[in-house]
């Protein structure tokens, strides 16, 4: 292992890339190994149409997150607001002209590909919050009047990505913020005001909801209301985790899947697809490598030189982004929370979303490659 001599000492390249925490890059590895055979399963045995193509997007996100992490840490300071402008303009344009996929305007075409900005918000966020609150004294997040600037920054990306309309990830990137707002020292009794006032205005939000996101909500209280439709999804999830038993029907052996009665089996169900094949316990492994993936992302903040709280406040706010996309997934499919539409990164097939959540990854390593030296800002 390379030592520093001070904390002002910068690595060389090939410094950063020792102090790389290998087994965390293992771990993403071996959980996107699992994504692209059970994408081959879903298709019945073949690497078309999906498995092919999210193991090319993996590659290609496994050299942005190499990338990305032997970067300096200041770049990630310098490029925060340009960043998070660059991201709200295209958000804008989006809402404007962006492509329409499954009654949904999310993406901008660029013909080879469906870019989907909402996705790389929730790192712009991440950043722009966190040099904000390391630029600001504890005593300024402690007044109202300090929070102001910061609640905007989150209320205008949010606003734009419900018209969409994408509840789901505008609520990820709500709470992202409000667990960023915590650590930097707003008092909770804020947080109480604020749930209280939403909860308040619960009957005139309805009214603003689309009509399948109130079915939605109304299925998830009432699986069986409406079976055949609203419903439909949730109970053939169940169905097929249940079906899968302990032990699991065997590799591509699936039914619910392979038979069509599962939705959306290569995407946001797709732990439900492998859970039918391999069981509870194949659900377990994959929930203990997530496990085991999100304590190295939060022990890397704790690593982090003292000074740079920059720094902890990315890590942090990035692990805790990928623990919203794994806990809301899996709790979606079982039937714990509504339907959302958040796919289960590394394993569930998609582009920008593999792509944002490797360059999340790469960006915690940068900081932790460089736990021992200051900011230089």
């Amino acid at each position: 292992m390379v030592m520093l001599l001070n904390k002002n000492q910068e690595l060389s390249l090939k410094e950063r890339f020792l102090h790389l925490n290998f087994v965390f890059i293992g771990i993403i590895v071996v959980l996107a190994f699992i994504g692209c055979a059970t994408l081959y399963s879903v298709a019945g045995g073949s690497f078309s149409p999906w498995a092919l193509n999210q193991g090319v997007r993996f590659g290609v996100g496994l050299i942005i997150l190499f990338a990305v992490a032997l970067i300096p840490p200041e770049f990630y300071y310098k490029v925060a607001t340009p960043f998070y402008v660059v991201t709200l303009m295209m958000l804008i344009f989006v809402d404007v002209a962006g492509h329409i996929g499954m009654g949904a305007q999310r993406w901008i075409n660029l013909g080879f590909f469906n870019l989907q900005p909402s996705e790389l918000m929730k790192i712009a966020i991440v950043l722009e919050l966190a040099k904000y609150f390391s630029n600001v004294p504890l005593e300024t997040t402690r007044t109202i009047k300090g929070i102001i600037i910061p609640a905007v920054l989150v209320a205008v990306p949010v606003a734009f990505i419900m018209l969409q309309p994408d509840l789901g990830t505008s609520l990820m990137i709500l709470f992202c913020a409000v667990f960023l707002f915590y650590i930097a020292g707003v008092q909770w009794w804020k947080f109480v005001l604020a749930g209280g006032a939403i909860v308040a205005a619960m009957p005139i939000l309805w009214h603003f909801l689309h009509g399948y996101q109130k079915d939605r909500i109304l299925t998830f209280l009432d699986p069986e209301r409406d079976p055949l439709r609203a419903g439909y999804h949730i109970i053939q999830a169940k169905i097929a985790l249940g079906s899968g038993g302990i032990w699991g029907k065997g590799f591509l052996s699936g039914t619910q899947s392979h038979l069509n009665f599962l939705p959306e089996p290569h995407t946001d169900f797709i732990f439900t697809t492998f859970s039918e094949e391999f069981g509870m316990l194949g659900g377990v492994v994959i929930l203990f490598l997530n496990l085991i993936l999100i304590s190295y992302g939060y022990w890397f903040a704790f690593r982090i030189h003292n000074s740079n709280y920059f720094g902890k406040m990315v890590i942090l706010g990035l692990n805790t982004n990928y623990f919203l996309y794994v806990f809301i997934n899996i709790a979606m499919v079982t039937g714990l929370l509504p339907v959302v539409g958040i796919p289960l990164p590394l394993i569930s097939y998609g582009g920008t979303v593999i792509l944002s959540v490797m360059t999340s990854f790469g960006i915690m390593l940068s900081f932790y490659a460089n736990r021992d030296r200051e900011l230089k800002k």
